[in-house]
């Protein structure tokens, strides 16, 4: 390697690194607020370590049932809502990647159309409320049920597949139905774990969704329920259930919520992590 190339990759090395710690300091953070008493954080002590270790923060949360039902609803929305969405995006990006499908030109162009042209918040919201899915957990799910840029993606990905493979089951007199699901998925584990992947970390990030057009309290999910904490310090039914509250302030139990909340998503990726940088990879090269 010559002296640019190795002073390139000093640069990329720092400069990586640099983006890294800004990126993981505000996490760090609220980790360390979390853990801290409320002595500490109102007096500006917690930086990146906790002060006065305790988990009364975490006590408040458990003692809380809204946001464990919050946290189920989450859970719900999250895993079946990406079922769905795996489902419906591999059913349409398998045809639009063969070529015997006359209409896929027509297709794709109105599929491009949805991700230039999105319909707003109004038009949306009579839509589901004639679909007669206010207040309802469909609400979160359907409408976003495929993503036209994860779709372009998985097209893409069926695309580099060999037709070789597709062929020759349908010599040996398999259904398109069949190939599909004993040739194609088979295939297809990154470019489907990295879809999953983006959907369920959207489902679990969203809550405006459910801002607009859920109306029950009792089916908030966790992401809302973070929100009524952190602007408006309602700490619901943990405040009259734990004993020294007032040893507890309400941005140590925020901090502890948005740990809560981020840590299932931590918990997963490394396990995806292999099929993501190859599915990215895959189709988003060749198209």
């Amino acid at each position: 390697m010559n002296i640019k190339g190795r002073w390139f990759d000093w640069f990329n090395t720092i400069f990586l690194t640099l983006v890294g710690c800004i990126m993981v300091f505000p996490l760090l953070h609220v980790l360390a607020k979390s853990f801290s008493s409320s002595k500490a954080i109102n007096a500006g002590l917690v930086k990146v370590i906790p002060v006065d270790w305790t988990f009364v923060n975490y006590k408040v949360i458990l003692a809380d049932t809204s946001i464990w039902r919050a946290f189920l609803i989450s859970v719900i929305i999250t895993v079946g809502g990406t079922a769905i969405n795996l489902i419906m995006t591999a059913s349409l990006a398998y045809p639009l990647s063969r070529p015997e499908y006359s209409l896929r030109k027509v297709v794709l162009i109105f599929i491009l159309i949805t991700m230039i042209f999105q319909a707003p918040l109004i038009p949306n919201y009579l839509v589901i409320k004639n679909l007669h899915m206010l207040d309802t957990l469909w609400a979160l799910v359907i409408p976003s049920a495929i993503s036209a840029y994860n779709l372009f993606i998985m097209r893409s990905f069926f695309v580099a597949l060999p037709a070789e493979l597709i062929d020759s089951a349908r010599i040996d007199g398999a259904s398109e139905m069949r190939t599909m699901w004993s040739v194609i998925l088979p295939l297809s584990k990154p470019v489907m774990a990295t879809m999953g992947l983006f959907y369920a970390v959207s489902h679990w990030n969203s809550y405006s969704t459910a801002l607009y057009f859920i109306n029950s309290r009792t089916l908030y999910p966790l992401q809302l329920r973070l929100r009524e904490i952190v602007l408006s310090n309602d700490l619901g039914q943990a405040e009259s259930l734990l004993d020294g509250v007032n040893e507890v302030s309400p941005a140590g139990v925020q901090m502890a919520v948005i740990i809560v909340s981020v840590l299932p998503i931590i918990i997963v990726y490394p396990f995806l992590q292999k099929y993501f940088i190859k599915g990215m990879l895959v189709g988003s090269i060749k198209t």
